[in-house]
C-alpha cells in the first residue's frame, strides 16, 4: 500500500521508515528508526529528488508509480551518492530507461563505482548555480562539497522556495504520519536525535557547513527537506540557528557532561563524588556517562551541547583505558574545540591515563584546562577530598562566569 504526502502543491513526499534497522551504518544505534526521504515534482516535467535505501525499496517504488500515475519520469536528481540514498537508482533507470540523471561530475564517478549497469547516456551533468525548468516550478543547483562527501549538492525550487539538502538538517528517528517538524513534538522527539545526527555524522565538516550556509544569505528558503527526519516549514531559524552553532563548534548553553571508565567503580565513585558536589553547589544540566556502557554517539551529542567536559580514565597497560581513548580520539577525529575540560585519572602501579588524555585532548583547538588535573591512586583517601573540593570549585567558576 503505497503512502505518500503532498506538502507543497505538486510536490510530494514519497519516502518511508525503517524500525527494523538497529545501526544507522552499521554503527550508531537507532532505538527509534529512521526515515528515508525523497521527493517527487510533478510539474509539466516531473523531477525525482534522490532515492532510498533498499530496506523501504518496495514500498518507494510503489510511492513513486502512484504519484505519476501513468507519466514518465523525466529527471532523477541526485543529490547523495551515500548507499541509503542511491539504492534505487538502477531501478528507477530500469523503470524510466528515458530519466535523466541529474547530478555533478564527482556524482557520475561515484554512480559508476556503485553500479555495473552503464548508465552513461541518462547523465545530465550540471554546474553550480545552473537551473533546469519543470513548467511553474525551477530547479537551482548549489553545490555543497563534504557536507557530508565531496559529491553533495543541495536542490533549490524557486517558486516555492524548497531547498532540499541531502543529509544537511537530517535527524535520527522514524516518522510516524507527521512528515512536518511543527506537527511533531519536536523538542521531545527529534531534538537530541538531530545533534547526535549532526555531531556524529556530520561534526567534523564544520567549516564546509559554513560554507554552504553562507551561499543561502540572500536566498528565500520557506521550506526545508531533508532525506532524514522531519520537513521544515515553519520556524526555520531554529534548525539555521542550530546548524551554525553546531558548524561553528560552539556549545548550545552552560552545562557539565561527565564522562569516565571504570573497571572496579573506584574511578566511578570519585565521579560520582564530583557530580553530586557541583550539584551541591547549583550546578545544572549534569550528564554523566559510563564510557563502556553508553554508546559514544549519545556523548559525543552532549559534548556537543554542552560547554564543560569531566573525563576520568583509570591507567590501562601503562595508557589510557582503550574504550576512552578511542572516544577521545573520535572527538579529536570530528574536530571538536571551543570548550572546557578537566581531567581526573587513575592509577595503582604506574600512572598513565592523564598522560594519555593530554596527547589527544592537544591535538583540540581552543580547549581550556580548568582546574588541577586530579591523579587518584586507586582509592580517592579522605584526606585528598581537598582536592576534589578545589576541582568542584574551579569548575563551579568556570560555568558562572559572565
Amino acid at each position: 500500500m503505497y503512502s505518500i504526502q503532498e506538502i507543497t502543491p505538486q510536490v510530494f513526499w514519497v519516502g518511508g521508515n525503517d524500525r527494523r534497522l538497529e545501526r544507522f551504518e552499521n554503527m550508531f544505534p537507532l532505538p527509534n528508526g529512521v526515515s528515508y526521504n525523497s521527493y517527487l515534482i510533478t510539474d509539466e516535467k516531473t523531477a525525482l529528488i534522490d532515492t532510498v535505501d533498499t530496506s523501504i525499496g518496495a514500498l518507494y517504488l510503489e510511492n513513486v508509480t502512484h504519484v505519476l500515475n501513468g507519466r514518465k519520469l523525466d529527471y532523477l536528481v541526485i543529490n547523495h551518492m551515500e548507499p541509503d540514498h542511491c539504492a534505487n537508482i538502477e531501478e528507477i533507470v530500469r523503470r524510466y530507461p528515458n530519466v535523466q540523471l541529474v547530478g555533478n561530475k564527482k556524482t557520475f564517478q561515484f554512480l559508476e563505482q556503485y553500479y555495473s549497469l552503464n548508465m552513461s547516456s541518462n547523465y545530465l551533468e550540471i554546474q553550480e548555480g545552473q537551473e533546469l525548468g519543470l513548467g511553474k516550478h525551477t530547479l537551482r543547483f548549489y553545490f555543497a562539497p563534504m557536507v557530508h562527501w565531496p559529491e553533495v549538492m543541495f536542490t533549490y525550487e524557486i517558486s516555492q522556495g524548497i531547498l532540499f539538502s541531502a543529509d544537511a538538517f537530517g535527524s535520527f528517528g522514524a516518522l510516524s504520519g507527521n512528515v512536518f517538524a511543527d506537527e511533531i513534538d519536536f523538542e521531545n522527539v527529534f531534538a537530541d536525535e538531530s545533534r547526535r545526527y549532526y555531531a556524529n555524522i556530520v561534526g567534523r565538516y564544520g567549516m564546509q557547513v559554513q560554507a554552504a550556509l553562507k551561499k543561502f544569505t540572500d536566498v528565500n528558503i520557506r521550506m526545508i527537506c531533508s532525506v532524514h527526519g522531519p520537513i521544515w516549514r515553519k520556524n526555520l531559524a531554529y534548525i539555521l540557528e542550530k546548524y551554525d552553532k553546531w558548524s561553528r563548534y560552539l556549545p548550545e548553553k552552560k552545562g557539565v557532561v561527565l564522562f569516565y571508565a571504570s573497571m572496579y567503580g573506584n574511578t566511578e565513585n570519585v565521579m560520582n563524588a564530583l557530580a553530586n558536589k557541583l550539584a551541591k553547589r547549583g550546578i545544572q544540566d549534569i550528564r554523566l556517562y559510563d564510557v563502556s556502557k553508553t554508546h559514544p554517539s549519545y556523548i559525543i551529542s552532549d559534548v556537543w551541547k554542552y560547554s564543560h567536559m569531566v573525563i576520568g580514565s583509570p591507567t590501562y597497560n601503562m595508557h589510557l583505558y582503550f574504550v576512552m581513548d578511542a572516544l577521545l580520539r573520535e572527538l579529536s577525529a570530528l574536530g571538536l574545540k571551543n570548550r572546557k575540560i578537566s581531567l581526573i585519572g587513575n592509577h595503582t602501579w604506574s600512572s598513565g591515563a592523564i598522560k594519555g588524555m593530554h596527547e589527544i585532548i592537544d591535538t583540540m583547538k581552543n580547549i581550556e584546562i580548568v582546574g588541577a588535573p586530579l591523579d587518584v591512586r586507586s582509592t580517592l583517601k579522605p584526606e585528598r577530598e581537598p582536592e576534589l573540593d578545589a576541582l568542584a570549585d574551579a569548575i563551579y567558576a568556570s560555568l558562572t562566569e559572565a
